[in-house]
């Protein structure tokens, strides 16, 4: 049984820490009743507060983030697990093809403008593109490579990229095949090799998330992460329990449950797959 082993855990180095409201402590108590009198004053000239449903990060509406020292959150990536993390709410339902990639380490939130729990970076196994789910307002809800699987987050639009792939990926179970997809229209299927019953193959949606090779394995020449992880083991080879898409070297392995979770593809699979952008979604069901 051989397992691949994902690059060691990246080190990204730390954005240069800007001034946040905190830093405003040392004004002067002059200075802040002056302040909250002009506000005041406003307020009652606009005629009271801001309605409570400005706040609510709907279609349409600006709201504003919580303050946060992203150094203070856990990195979200296929190394980590996360706390608070809002699971995927359409898990068998196709996107319209957009991603997203952070420009800046950028903080994930649990809704728009809402509660921080974790950084996204820049780079993981090679840049960080993530599939959009949905879009309200400036933010975008993502899907995350963390674990629990099938996390979403949402992102703010200002720190993003957003480009469309016209690919999509479909792995079923049950038939043992996966079909690529291009505008809509399959351009291609195979029969694959998938999860045996006690280590199987994850369902839901997931996305492409890298491209890497493994020195110490000679099955496949590159391995394709996902952005999800096998439900049976925390581990493959000392690394993440990160699935994968890679070929093997005997075809016997196609169209049967033997892997310890992995989509095992013929070599014509990897090398068309391999050209798929970042990002693409992965669809995996039991049909």
């Amino acid at each position: 049984m051989a397992n691949h082993t994902l690059p060691p855990r990246p080190r990204t180095a730390r954005p240069r820490r800007r001034p946040t409201r905190f830093a405003l402590a040392g004004w002067s108590a002059v200075g802040v009743v002056a302040v909250l009198a002009l506000v005041l004053g406003l307020g009652l000239t606009l005629g009271g507060a801001p309605s409570p449903v400005g706040q609510q990060g709907e279609a349409g509406t600006q709201a504003q983030p919580v303050a946060v020292d992203p150094a203070t959150l856990p990195e979200s990536s296929t190394y980590t697990e996360l706390t608070g993390a809002v699971p995927d709410p359409a898990p068998d339902r196709a996107t319209d093809g957009r991603v997203a990639h952070p420009v800046r380490e950028t903080v994930v939130h649990d809704g728009p403008g809402g509660t921080p729990f974790a950084r996204m970076p820049v780079t993981q196994v090679g840049d960080t593109w993530l599939p959009v789910l949905e879009q309200r307002g400036d933010w975008v809800r993502v899907l995350l490579p963390s674990r629990p699987a099938s996390s979403t987050g949402w992102l703010t639009v200002e720190d993003l990229e957003i480009k469309t792939t016209p690919y999509r990926v479909e792995v079923h179970l049950a038939s043992r095949t996966l079909q690529l997809f291009e505008d809509g229209t399959q351009v291609a299927q195979w029969t694959v090799g998938i999860g045996k019953p006690d280590a199987p193959t994850p369902t839901g949606r997931t996305f492409l998330l890298g491209a890497f090779t493994d020195a110490k394995q000679t099955y496949s020449p590159v391995i394709l992460p996902l952005g999800t992880h096998s439900p049976t083991h925390d581990t493959f080879g000392g690394g993440p329990g990160t699935v994968a898409i890679h070929t093997w070297p005997t075809a016997d392995v196609y169209g049967e449950a033997t892997s310890d979770g992995c989509i095992r593809v013929p070599a014509d699979a990897l090398r068309q797959l391999s050209t798929v952008p970042l990002g693409t979604l992965v669809m995996i069901d039991n049909s």
